[in-house]
């Protein structure tokens, strides 16, 4: 059975370092000081929200029906996803990418957006 490495340390909660690798293959081992990867850092369910995310191109109603979950739980992981790898969360302006009702109808269908942010979409574009 593979052990996963720490990357934070069980004591003070520090984020680990990796002093020393080493190849079985050839016996040939490294010594210095080595960082993880961002990726590294996810915990469990991130690291398995972020493998359904790519698997499914990023099709947030292939996710839903996947994972079982709503379009916000969904969001909700994504967010923390985005988090979690140390990056803001990117404010994105929908209202500009449709250009009639149409089009949002398709993209609630699409799993891109939700009611709400459909609603507030339509209201804009009567104005």
């Amino acid at each position: 059975m593979k052990k996963e490495a720490l990357t934070i340390c069980p004591i003070c909660k520090e984020k680990l370092v990796i002093t020393s690798l080493e190849c079985k293959n050839c016996n040939t081992e490294y010594k210095g000081e080595f960082h993880f990867s961002k990726l590294a850092s996810l915990n469990k369910e991130q690291a398995d929200f972020a493998l359904i995310f790519i698997k499914n191109a990023g099709n947030i109603k292939a996710i839903e029906k996947e994972l079982n979950i709503s379009y916000p739980t969904v969001k909700k992981n994504l967010d923390d996803l985005i988090s979690a790898l140390g990056f803001n969360k990117v404010e994105i302006n929908v209202e500009k990418t449709f250009n009639n009702r149409k089009e949002v109808l398709q993209a609630i269908r699409n799993g891109e957006l939700s009611l709400i942010e459909a609603e507030k979409i339509i209201k804009e574009m009567e104005e």
